[in-house]
This record gives C-alpha cells, sequence and structure tokens, in this order.
C-alpha cells in the first residue's frame, strides 16, 4: 500500500526536508502542502520549492483539504497551528505526525483530546538515534543512585524560539521517570548569581543558541570520581524527517490514540 503523505508547513526548513524525505521514501507519495493564509508562497510548486523539480503540486493554504487528500500529515509548525491540525486530524479520523515542541500543558491536553478520534503519533523528537538515547537515559538512571547529579545540555541554532529544547525535557521525563520521581518536582531549568548549593535529586537543564547547530543533546550523571555522559548530535535535519516518514509508515491504517516513536520503534 502506498501511504499518502501531506506536510503542513511546507515552505519552512523542515518542511522542505520533510518533503524530500517523503519524496524519495519507498511505500510513501507526496499528497500536497499547505502554509498559512497570506504566506508569500502560496501557489509555488512543492517540489519546486524542495529542490524536487515540478511535481504539479500547488502550495495551498487550505489545511482540511489537505488531511482529506492524505492518508497521514507531518506537522513540525507552531503550537497553536499544531493543535488545530490536530482537531481537524480528530474530525476527519486522518493520522497526524506532530513533532512541533513548546506546546502548553492546555495544547497538549487538546491533542490528546483529538488522538481519541484519530491515531497521532507525538514526539519531541524524531530522530531514531535520541529516541534510543531516551530509552538508555531511563535505564541509567534508574541503575545509578541519587549520589550520580543528572544536568541536561542541549544547544541549537540561534532561531530556536523555545528552551529548554523539547528533547531537552523529554530527556529530563526520562531520567524522571527511571528514578521514580516527578520532573516538576526536581527541575532545575535556571540558575544565576549567589544559588546555593546544588539540591540532591535535582535534574538541572542548561540551553546553548549559536550558528546553524541541528541539535546536540548530553544527559550527564556526575558523582564524585566519575561521570557518565550520554551524547546524541544531529548534523542534518534530515534525521527527523527520516524518523517522521517512518512514522508515518507506521501509523498508517492504526486506530485511534496517542502514540509515540517509542511504540513506532518497539522500545
Amino acid at each position: 500500500m502506498t501511504v499518502r503523505v501531506g506536510i503542513v508547513g511546507c515552505l519552512g526548513r523542515m518542511g522542505q526536508a520533510l518533503a524530500r524525505e517523503v519524496y524519495g521514501a519507498e511505500g510513501c507519495a507526496l499528497a500536497g502542502g499547505t502554509e498559512a493564509a497570506g504566506h508569500a508562497g502560496l501557489g509555488r510548486d512543492l517540489g519546486d520549492a524542495a529542490g524536487l523539480g515540478s511535481l504539479g503540486l500547488a502550495v495551498g493554504a487550505d489545511a482540511a483539504a489537505l488531511f482529506r487528500a492524505a492518508d497521514v500529515v507531518l506537522d513540525f509548525t507552531a503550537p497553536a497551528a499544531t493543535v488545530a491540525h490536530a482537531e481537524i486530524a480528530g474530525t476527519l479520523g486522518k493520522a497526524l505526525i506532530a513533532g512541533t515542541t513548546g506546546l502548553s500543558a492546555e495544547q497538549e491536553a487538546r491533542i490528546k483530546a483529538a488522538a481519541g478520534r484519530a491515531a497521532i503519533v507525538r514526539a519531541a523528537n524524531f530522530s531514531l538515534g535520541v529516541n534510543v538515547l531516551l530509552a538508555v537515559t531511563e535505564r541509567v538512571a534508574a541503575a545509578l543512585d541519587p549520589a550520580y547529579d543528572i544536568e541536561i545540555v542541549e544547544m541549537h541554532h540561534r532561531h530556536k524560539v523555545d528552551a529548554p529544547s523539547g528533547t531537552a525535557l523529554a530527556l529530563g521525563q526520562a531520567a524522571a521517570k527511571g528514578r521514580g520521581v516527578r520532573l516538576a518536582e526536581v527541575a532545575e531549568r535556571g540558575r544565576d548569581g549567589v544559588t546555593g548549593a546544588r539540591k540532591t535529586g535535582a535534574i538541572g537543564f542548561a540551553a546553548l543558541r549559536g550558528g546553524d547547530v541541528a541539535g546536540e543533546h548530553t544527559v550527564m550523571f556526575a558523582a564524585d570520581g566519575e561521570r557518565v555522559e550520554l551524547t546524541h548530535k544531529a548534523g542534518t535535519r534530515q534525521i527527523f524527517a527520516r524518523g517522521a516518514v517512518r512514522a508515518a509508515l507506521w501509523v498508517a491504517g492504526k486506530p485511534p490514540g496517542l502514540y509515540s516513536m517509542i511504540d513506532v520503534l518497539g522500545l
């Protein structure tokens, strides 16, 4: 079966990477793409925009029409747009791959509600390597006692608007789950000035921004006399697109529900 895949936000850097990955993936076909109303690229050929040559797919602004034409829609846009797209998916019963970060608790709840009527794969990061890192982080945190301080350091390009990254927070959640604690109760998301000694059991975050870094994440377990570091470095957005397409192929035909990349990879 060929899975028809649509892309919302198709003219952005990630949208173009997704288009290239879908175009080259066995078992997939591009169903089209959309951008927000008023975008300068509306009407442009999606293939031309992604460097694939003309495909006869004009970029539109009607997200609902794209969902109707597709089996699965990929969304790496912005929080409000992703929530709106999740609700369209729920209304039409079409699958959605949602990779947007920076969502509020209320927005996450609305996506979860939409997943009662549509299959939605929601992940902070679609890199296959990062999702293996999430699984390993949970296991290491469970194995090492609280004498090992946990620090999560991430770096992204200068244009990223949310911090810590969604992936860093997901790593924090994995570490907290391994330790059997709630991240909200132990997270330290910023230090400045005279902060006092580090709290035992805290999970710290540091966010770096600069250049064109696609994404780097390190989870440190630091104790007296030794330090364990787990690191993932992304050199290109194409790895996220590759994971998103794998998720699209996996979710096609699945019943309604909120899935993760852990489900997709069988971890």
